[in-house]
């Protein structure tokens, strides 16, 4: 009786990390939540000055292409960084960005609860990606950091992660498409 109780939860465990389909929170949730994050960065963009600096870091294009091609599991890793790593960068002195904080407050929330929804549909721990992670450690020192985290450097960072939230919207699209 044990023994038969241990394989089917074995089976179903493995079962569900193989498959994002078969996530409840990827079917359910995700489309919920990265619809309201899209919202929130976009009110934080109506509270907030204009730029046409450019950052000089350019958007990482060819890792989305490479994650868009890669296993569904390698897919949702790579959207649990994009999230983890956004949360990361949104904790540093945001004081001169112009926008209301409790709307950053809330931003924030949603998406270390969009990365826990996620990570509950991994089954395994992987390393995290290098390239993309040091793409986001230049944003900190190329553009928060050498801009003194002013209004108009927030406003690029807030530009580049609506793009990320777009991208990553789509990537997780194509989890629950194939």
């Amino acid at each position: 009786m044990l023994k038969g109780m241990f394989f089917v939860c074995l089976s179903l465990s493995l079962w569900t990390a193989g498959s994002s389909l078969s996530c409840r929170w990827m079917q359910h949730k995700f489309q919920q939540f990265s619809k309201h994050s899209l919202d929130l960065i976009d009110t934080m963009a109506n509270n907030s000055t204009n730029t046409t600096v450019d950052a000089g870091v350019g958007f990482p294009y060819r890792l989305y292409k490479k994650a868009s091609k890669a296993s569904a599991e390698d897919r949702l890793h790579f959207l649990v960084q994009i999230l983890k790593e956004m949360v990361v960068l949104f904790e540093e002195d945001t004081s001169k960005a112009s926008w209301e904080e409790n709307t950053e407050e809330n931003f924030l929330q949603l998406l270390t609860r969009q990365e826990q929804g996620l990570r509950s549909c991994i089954g395994t721990h992987k390393k995290e990606n290098r390239k993309l992670h040091r793409y986001f450690q230049r944003l900190s020192s190329h553009v928060l950091k050498k801009m003194d985290h002013s209004a108009e450097a927030w406003e690029l960072i807030r530009n580049k992660m609506k793009t990320h939230l777009v991208r990553a919207d789509l990537l997780a699209c194509s989890l629950l498409t194939n």
